[in-house]
C-alpha cells in the first residue's frame, strides 16, 4: 500500500501562486507515476498533470499549461504542483494520486492510490 498526504491548500486572491505538496509513504517503490487531479463541486474529476517518477517526464493538461508545473522529489518521496497566475475557475479539491503502472496518465481510473484532498479556494 501507498499512503498519500496532500498539503499547501488555502485562500487565496486571483493572480497569486500556490504550490501544493504530496507526500507519499508506505510502498513507494512500487510507484511507477504521479499525478494531480482536481475536481469542483457538481463537476467531474479533472486531470491537471502527471509525472513518471523514473526519469521525471511530465504530462499536463493543455488548458494549464503554462500555469501549472508538476515536478517531485525522488528522495523525499514527495510531488509538488506550482500554481502561478490562480484563477477563481481554478477553485476545486485538488487530489493527489499514485500509479503503479503506465497508461492514460489522463484519467483518474488508472490510479490506485489517493490522498484525502486539499481545497483550494481562488477567490476576491
Amino acid at each position: 500500500q501507498v499512503q498519500l498526504a496532500e498539503s499547501g491548500g488555502g485562500l487565496v486572491q486571483p493572480g497569486v501562486s500556490l504550490r501544493l505538496s504530496c507526500a507519499a509513504s508506505g510502498r513507494t517503490f512500487s510507484i511507477y507515476a504521479m499525478g494531480w487531479f482536481r475536481q469542483a463541486p457538481g463537476k467531474e474529476r479533472e486531470f491537471v498533470a502527471a509525472i513518471r517518477w523514473s526519469d521525471g517526464r511530465t504530462y499536463s493538461e493543455d488548458s494549464m499549461k503554462g500555469r501549472f508545473t508538476i515536478s517531485r522529489d525522488n528522495a523525499k518521496n514527495t510531488l509538488f504542483l506550482q500554481m502561478n497566475s490562480l484563477k477563481p475557475e481554478d477553485t476545486a479539491v485538488y487530489y493527489c494520486a499514485a500509479r503503479r503502472d503506465s497508461g492514460n496518465y489522463y484519467l483518474w481510473h488508472g490510479y490506485s492510490y489517493w490522498g484525502q484532498g486539499t481545497q483550494v479556494t481562488v477567490s476576491s
